[in-house]
């Protein structure tokens, strides 16, 4: 977590969290999600406006946690904003740099898969040192490598099945859970 969050948060310590704001989707994109947006329609049916600023991006990036209830937020200083989730909280990025496989979150960090995982819809996901994460569309071609090598060995489960077992909520909300 930045310093400057840090700082804010003990500055403002009670400022109340955000909802239905900021969501993720199953390729790592981050989109707003304003009261005409939320109105809409449900996310990822409606997903709002996309965020493309690096600058903002890599600021989310570094301060993107998990709470204790597998709420996954971004800390925008003294705020908490509450992330939406398509499909899981990380998004893997799958490369083969030579030939060594190279896994990262899709917020720029390494990670070693420890369990791979295939949904009802064929959709592979991955259980990590960092997490649980979606492996991203394109790069499903260079996790088959890893899988067609013996390094992965997808078990089925259901997609409705994966939050509870990996410890994640899709869709934050106040009060108790």
């Amino acid at each position: 977590m930045d310093e400057i969050v840090k700082a804010a948060l003990k500055k403002w310590p009670t400022v109340p969290h955000c909802y239905d704001w900021l969501a993720l989707d199953a390729r790592g994109q981050w989109f707003m999600r304003d009261e005409r947006i939320q109105r809409a329609g449900p996310f990822p049916l409606v997903k709002g406006s996309m965020i493309r600023h690096e600058k903002l991006l890599e600021f989310i990036h570094r301060n993107y946690e998990c709470d204790e209830q597998g709420c996954w937020f971004f800390q925008n200083g003294p705020q908490r904003v509450y992330v939406e989730l398509e499909a899981a909280p990380l998004v893997w990025r799958v490369s083969w740099p030579g030939d060594t496989l190279r896994v990262q979150t899709h917020t720029g960090h390494d990670a070693t898969v420890h369990t791979a995982w295939l949904d009802e819809r064929g959709r592979l996901f991955a259980h990590a040192d960092r997490g649980f994460g979606i492996v991203h569309s394109q790069d499903v071609l260079d996790a088959s490598r890893a899988i067609d090598q013996g390094l992965w060995s997808p078990h089925e489960l259901a997609f409705a099945a994966m939050p509870p077992r990996f410890g994640y909520v899709l869709k934050p909300a106040p009060g108790p859970r």
